[in-house]
C-alpha cells in the first residue's frame, strides 16, 4: 500500500514553500522548518547579518558541518562495532565449549 500523500506549507526565513509528503514525513520537515527558522534567528539576531540569503547560507553550512561531523562519528562507531564483534567471534572460536 503506498504511503497517503498530502500537501503541507513551511515557512522558511518569511517564505512559504509549498511541499507534497507522505503523512509519515510531516512531523520532521515542520521540526526540521522549525530548526533552520530558529538558526535563521539566531545569525540575524546574534550577528551583523543584514540579509535573511547570508543567515540562511550559514544556517545551511552548520547544518552540513554537523551533518559531516556525524556522517564521519557514525563509520567509526560502525568500524569500533566490527572490530569488537571480530574480537567476540575469534573468542568463541578459540574457546573449547565440550
Amino acid at each position: 500500500m503506498e504511503p497517503e500523500e498530502i500537501s503541507i506549507k513551511v515557512v522558511i526565513g518569511d517564505r512559504q514553500y509549498p511541499l507534497k509528503i507522505s503523512t509519515s514525513e510531516e512531523e520532521s520537515i515542520r521540526k526540521a522548518a522549525k530548526l533552520v527558522n530558529d538558526k535563521l534567528k539566531f545569525y540575524t539576531d546574534n550577528f551583523s547579518v543584514k540579509d535573511k540569503q547570508d543567515a540562511i547560507a550559514m544556517a545551511a553550512l552548520e547544518f552540513a558541518t554537523e551533518n559531516i561531523s556525524n556522517d564521519f562519528q557514525s563509520q567509526k562507531l560502525s568500524q569500533e562495532q566490527g572490530k569488537l564483534l571480530n574480537d567476540i567471534d575469534n573468542y568463541l572460536t578459540s574457546i573449547d565449549i565440550s
